[in-house]
């Protein structure tokens, strides 16, 4: 049996269909609200398609747990501030770039954390006193009032996902984020 493909007979038993990514399981599909709880039965994939699927798992629950951490940010104190007024109560005033590279935050997006705090009169911005060129950030007294009595809590309602992990699961869980970190590191550089 053949088939014309632009203009030229072409036996079917020639064309090879289109290779076909793995599909979540159907109880996952839909719009992406990382409600997908079902196990995905890898052995069974080849490593490609293992690899695809792995990639589309983690990109759900990242989505997923993303919202999940903004729906537990109350009062506008999504997880890079939290992080910012913890590094601030913890260490005490310090020069914003370096809040930036500790907390692994770009100069922009440093700025624009900062602005926010400021904006919500939890933090200052202070000159430094020998470097004309550096910002010091400290906590204002409602920040640090706010640290004391909010820091706490918040994170905690963040990370109860993880009280559905056994202890040995969240260190399993831990070491393999840890991998993939570094993984992601060494790989840099796009395309």
């Amino acid at each position: 049996m053949s088939n014309i493909i632009s203009g030229y007979p072409v036996s079917v038993s020639n064309v090879r269909p289109e290779p076909r990514a793995p599909q979540l399981p159907e109880d996952c599909a839909g719009n992406g609200d990382g409600e997908c709880s079902a196990e995905v039965d890898l052995a069974s994939l080849t490593d490609a398609d293992s690899a695809a699927m792995l990639v589309a798992q983690t990109a759900r629950f990242s989505m997923g747990f993303l919202r999940w951490m903004e729906t537990r940010s109350c009062g506008g104190l999504n997880y890079a501030r939290l992080r910012l007024l913890q590094a601030l109560h913890g260490g005490g005033p310090a020069i914003m770039r370096d809040l930036g590279a500790q907390l692994g935050t770009s100069p922009r997006n440093m700025t624009a954390i900062v602005d926010a705090l400021e904006d919500a009169h939890l933090v200052v911005r202070r000159r430094h006193p020998t470097d004309r060129r550096a910002t010091v950030i400290e906590l204002s007294p409602e920040g640090a009032r706010e640290a004391e009595q909010e820091l706490g809590p918040r994170i905690d309602a963040m990370s109860e996902i993880f009280a559905d992990l056994s202890p040995a699961e969240r260190a399993q869980f831990s070491s393999i984020l840890s991998k993939l970190t570094r993984a992601i590191k060494d790989r840099q550089g796009g395309c």
